[in-house]
């Protein structure tokens, strides 16, 4: 017969399969985390929605001019002194798509009728405040909009225009 230390030496067939089972068990739970890890993670593309969006040159923007950007949801207005903004395309009221109008020339919100003027101010509706920004920088001739850092604002302010 086997004594009680010889026997504590061995590891039994059944303590095999526990252990066997348990590593299963651990790398099966690693993997899903590792995986659902991966899905939350967002990811930005160099270019587009969520990072620095280039929106054409400057001489590309004429003075009293609307632009939308499609690839980085925004509109350029192009003010009449020259200056630019870069204004998210999102209703401050419950986030619809807001379209130029340009036979009224003005922003009009199709789900509650919000109206925002070229500088993005509301003229009427339920928005509680003007169009958010996104901070422009001019590169080389190139309109660099970050649509990463969206700036919301209370009112107009002729500071918030970049000069070109």
């Amino acid at each position: 017969m086997l004594n009680k230390k010889n026997k504590k030496e061995k590891l039994s067939r059944r303590e095999f399969l526990g252990f066997a089972w348990a590593a299963s068990l651990v790398g099966l739970v690693g993997q899903a985390g590792a995986a659902l890890f991966q899905f939350f993670k967002p990811r930005v593309e160099e270019g587009a929605f969520g990072s620095k969006v280039v929106a054409g040159k400057v001489n590309e923007f004429k003075p009293g001019t609307i632009s939308h950007v499609q690839k980085g949801r925004f509109y350029i207005s192009s003010l009449e002194d020259g200056g630019l903004l870069a204004m998210w395309h999102k209703c401050t009221h419950l986030g619809c798509t807001v379209p130029w109008r340009e036979d009224e020339g003005v922003f009009h919100c199709p789900c509650h009728s919000s109206i925002f003027t070229t500088t993005g101010e509301v003229v009427s509706g339920p928005a509680p405040r003007p169009l958010d920004l996104f901070p422009i920088e001019i590169v080389d001739g190139d309109v660099v909009v970050d649509t990463g850092k969206p700036i919301q604002r209370q009112s107009f302010d002729p500071s918030q225009v970049t000069k070109v």
